[in-house]
């Protein structure tokens, strides 16, 4: 069982915006409770080899931010790591800033498309070339000048739509991108506080120009996706209750507590509040002995996507028949994550069918343990870790180190917890 109370780490989509936006922001910026996870640090190395000033306290970061068309050209390729969110926002940027840059990452990004943000900046004006027409790392990009566009987005991504949404900030005119579905909205939040010329009409993001962005303080909010884990390691180990402080609740990324709550999941919000203009509060989570199936689909997708394979395995302990649909984004991840989950469920003994755009599982099924290949995936590492909480013997992972991308401490705060 899992009991405790603990303070979670800061959020890695809003650590990586808030050191991009400091570095091209005029003035003193300070960032708390930053995220010193793998992804996050590529993004501060990223900036620093473009001249900016970063230096990192504890849990607290100092960025001396260069102005909006401040960046140097870079002293060397600008290398992402496993880092999705780094590489497809920094090309916004980089898109209107005037020198040449390489962006490589490791072997994971290489197999991760490019063009979904490639395209739209060539739009624009940006000279950009790389593998397979940019579609794939290494990819150079030449910014400079660029034009407003009118963009209708073709996936739900807030990785692509921010990285539109940074460029528009360098373009001649205003530009409008239109959604389909609402996704993560870190980057409009976060770059209004900065001062930037930001409004939303629906599901349409409206963006002018500026001339400048300003400095700013930063507290990271706990990361829901990280939440996740032991969230749903609570829900199914009997005897489990665990109230975890200060997690961001942001509207865009509380799916995960909404299909708790479908599933009859013992889940409570406390002492709800807004910090930094993002919603944030304390999660009361009980075991939970009858959980029941649900249906999720494109309405909430965007809401859940990084949090879809650990909630494969809470359906594992439902009655009833579980259906997770419209989820084709889950394949180009760090791993095809349909993929990955129902073939090492299946392992454990789960009735579990992959679909072409997500998997039917079909509750409740004892676990067995089982040796995972996790694909140096942090989300399946730790989705699994949870499913070895109740498996009737012990669940192997072929690679643990691959944490430390979004979760540093993450197995400490699992043994602390565990009674």
């Amino acid at each position: 069982m899992l009991r405790g109370t603990f303070e979670l780490i800061g959020d890695k989509s809003i650590s990586h915006r808030s050191i991009m936006f400091s570095a091209i922001s005029k003035g003193n910026n300070k960032v708390s409770n930053f995220l010193m996870g793998q992804d996050c640090l590529s993004t501060v190395s990223c900036f620093r080899k473009m001249g900016v000033d970063i230096e990192i306290a504890g849990k607290d970061v100092f960025i001396k931010g260069n102005g909006i068309r401040g960046l140097k050209p870079p002293t060397d390729i600008l290398d992402v790591g496993n880092s999705g969110t780094t590489i497809r926002l920094i090309m916004g940027i980089l898109a209107g800033n005037d020198f040449e840059s390489t962006l490589i990452g490791d072997e994971s990004i290489g197999k991760r498309p490019m063009k979904r943000v490639t395209d739209p900046l060539r739009m624009m004006g940006c000279d950009i070339t790389g593998k397979d027409d940019a579609n794939f790392t290494p990819i150079t990009v030449r910014g400079g000048h660029l034009h407003s566009i009118d963009y209708k987005m073709p996936v739900a991504s807030a990785q692509v739509k921010s990285a539109i949404i940074l460029a528009s900030l360098y373009a001649d005119g205003q530009s409008i991108i239109r959604e389909k579905v609402k996704s993560r909205n870190h980057t409009e939040i976060m770059l209004k506080a900065f001062g930037a010329d930001i409004k939303e009409n629906g599901l349409d993001i409206i963006v002018n120009p500026v001339d400048e962005l300003f400095n700013q303080d930063i507290y990271v909010p706990g990361d829901i996706s990280s939440a996740a884990f032991i969230i749903v390691g609570a829900l199914i180990s009997e005897g489990s209750e665990v109230l975890i402080k200060n997690v961001g609740l942001n509207e865009t990324r509380t799916g995960i507590i909404d299909v708790i709550k479908n599933m009859n999941g013992n889940i409570e919000i406390i002492d709800e509040r807004v910090v930094g203009g993002e919603k944030v509060g304390d999660l009361l989570v009980r075991y939970s002995k009858d959980l029941t199936a649900t249906t999720i689909d494109k309405t909430i997708i965007p809401r859940l996507i990084d949090e879809i394979p650990v909630i494969a395995v809470l359906a594992t302990q439902a009655e009833g028949t579980t259906i997770i649909k419209d989820a084709q984004e889950l394949k180009v991840k760090e791993s095809n994550r349909i993929k990955t989950v129902v073939d090492n469920l299946k392992k454990m003994g789960a009735d579990i069918e992959e679909l072409e755009d997500g998997m039917i599982i079909k509750g409740k099924t004892k676990l067995h343990g089982a040796t995972i290949e996790t694909f140096k995936d942090h989300r399946i590492a730790m989705s699994f870790s949870i499913a070895d909480l109740i498996s009737d013997s012990r669940v192997m992972l072929d690679d643990t180190n691959c944490i430390n991308i979004s979760f540093p401490g993450y197995f400490n705060l699992l043994k602390d917890l565990t009674k």
